[in-house]
């Protein structure tokens, strides 16, 4: 069986659980909540060595499949087996496991699409073509600045609005160039705003573009076990039990202080005007800051993730813990060998 492959592409915190829910609620495609496949393995696959190696390579299938087995919110219905992920490769590539393990869960599912929420893997659009995938993209944007909101208060990303700012404009930038790159044909844009307030004309509009059929029920998501799971796996994801909140754009302008919304346009303005947002500080230019300057952003966006990792509620550090444990040990699997070749 062919399947349509969906790659969404953008930055956290843009509405993307929400998008992934609606989507989910459709026969035709199944849209699992993501481990980050490509973002948590592409740094790590010098771990691996040399895929071509059989061995080599069923051990990054074991290690995979156990990342998805420890998300935080589980996978079901859906059967990992290592021996049968293998076989259906075609090429020893982490990309080739990421497809079938997403066309397993959509078999499972009765679909005949799949789509990755990974949004981080605009980074990883390159490997995605040469590797034959070549799949459809959703490009989900959001004002920065209240993404800016939405990373202060997760338990995950950066927390200062120099940093927030600089990922978002990269992935933003990055994913514009991708839309020039590959055509319109193959890319479909996604405002937030829009979504939020005409969901069902924004949903019947991207079914057309993937070529699956609109259902109302995508309307019901809130009330479906996936957004129970969700929410149950994280505060940050509470607000997916509720419908969609029409008033949930400019928090911003409430929530930051004005010396942040600056420094948020000094950084990524440009790209908040290429997406056709407005600028509060018009007459502000895009600037460069002084090494201090920003060894002092680094100082506090450090004391920031320490202070949010704090205050995580007990019940979200379980949820995360065996996937957390997981990786760290992987992480120090690499570490050791990047020490080992200094030496």
């Amino acid at each position: 069986m062919r399947f349509t492959a969906i790659q969404m592409i953008g930055t956290q915190r843009s509405g993307s659980n929400l998008l992934r829910l609606m989507l989910n609620q459709l026969k035709e495609l199944s849209a699992p909540h993501p481990p980050h496949i490509l973002e948590r393995f592409m740094p790590l696959l010098p771990v691996y060595g040399d895929l071509t190696i059989e061995q080599n390579f069923a051990q990054l299938v074991d290690d995979v499949c156990r990342l998805v087995e420890y998300n935080p919110v589980p996978w079901t219905g859906v059967d990992l087996n290592r021996d049968e992920i293998i076989n259906r490769c075609n090429q020893p590539l982490l990309t080739e496991i990421t497809r079938v393990i997403y066309e397993l869960k959509a078999e499972s599912e009765n679909a005949s699409a799949w789509m990755c929420k990974s949004m981080a893997n605009i980074h990883y659009t390159d490997e995605l073509e040469s590797s034959g995938l070549k799949p459809l993209y959703l490009h989900l944007y959001r004002d920065g600045r209240d993404v800016a909101c939405s990373f202060k208060k997760a338990i995950v990303g950066e927390k200062h609005i120099y940093y927030i700012a600089q990922q978002w404009k990269i992935e933003q930038d990055l994913s514009l160039q991708l839309v020039e790159r590959i055509g319109r044909h193959r890319v479909i844009q996604i405002r937030y705003e829009d979504l939020i307030a005409n969901a069902e004309g924004e949903m019947r509009r991207l079914c057309e573009f993937i070529g699956i059929s609109y259902d109302e029920s995508a309307m019901q998501y809130h009330q479906s076990n996936e957004a129970k799971n969700t929410a149950l796996s994280g505060a940050m994801w509470q607000n997916v039990e509720k419908p969609v909140i029409a008033t949930n754009f400019n928090k911003y302008k409430k929530e930051l202080q004005p010396e942040e919304i600056r420094l948020f346009e000094a950084v990524a303005g440009d790209t908040l005007l290429n997406l056709g947002y407005s600028l509060d500080y018009p007459d502000q230019t895009i600037r460069k800051f002084t090494k201090d300057e920003i060894a002092l952003f680094k100082a506090r966006n450090k004391q920031m993730k320490d202070d949010s990792r704090a205050n995580q509620k007990p019940e979200d550090i379980e949820k995360r813990k065996n996937q957390d444990a997981f990786l760290n040990q992987l992480k120090h699997r690499l570490s050791q060998i990047e020490t080992a070749a200094t030496v």
